[in-house]
């Protein structure tokens, strides 16, 4: 198994489309598929894997592996935001499973992105941390917007027990 930390630009696969890179820009390994996918506007933890029933398992909604992300909204949440996400948000395609969700301080050891967000000088930004066991398109960035805090950065920390961990981004380690 690959821990990946994809950069802000980079498809979850390995050839490039259009103006996004793909995942030979770092990844030269033989035989490795990404478990699951990350937009290329969104960065953070990707797993490989050689391993068809690993990969299942890890991008199946079926097996409900909790994903975690750091999510940079525009505005503060207030308390009845944080309820909504916890006890899910009703989505176009539907209601979203319970959340985890909590403010937080700006992870440490985070790393600039390129680009760099828009900032608006009238407008505060706050961290999130958002976990979800589901996995449906673009979901985080709908569920904050559906409590009226638009995503402005999305960092996936951890997959299950895989984690971030102070990977660099562009940067990849092996893992049992």
């Amino acid at each position: 198994m690959i821990c990946f930390n994809k950069p802000y630009g980079v498809l979850s696969q390995f050839t490039p489309e259009g103006r996004w890179r793909g995942l030979k820009d770092f990844i030269d390994i033989p035989h490795v598929y990404a478990a699951g996918r990350l937009d290329a506007d969104s960065e953070g933890l990707l797993l490989l894997t050689d391993d068809g029933q690993a990969q299942a398992r890890i991008a199946d909604p079926r097996f409900k592996m909790e994903k975690t992300y750091w999510v940079q909204v525009d505005g503060v949440p207030d308390e009845a935001a944080l309820a909504a996400l916890c006890q899910g948000v009703l989505l176009k395609d539907g209601p979203t499973l319970p959340a985890r969700a909590q403010t937080i301080d700006p992870p440490p050891g985070l790393w600039e992105r390129d680009p760099p967000i828009r900032v608006r000088q009238n407008k505060p930004t706050a961290w999130l941390e958002l976990s979800i066991k589901e996995g449906r398109n673009r979901q985080v960035r709908r569920m904050t917007a559906a409590v009226g805090l638009p995503t402005l950065r999305l960092i996936r920390a951890a997959i299950g027990p895989y984690a971030l961990e102070g990977l660099a981004p562009g940067c990849w380690r092996e893992v049992d």
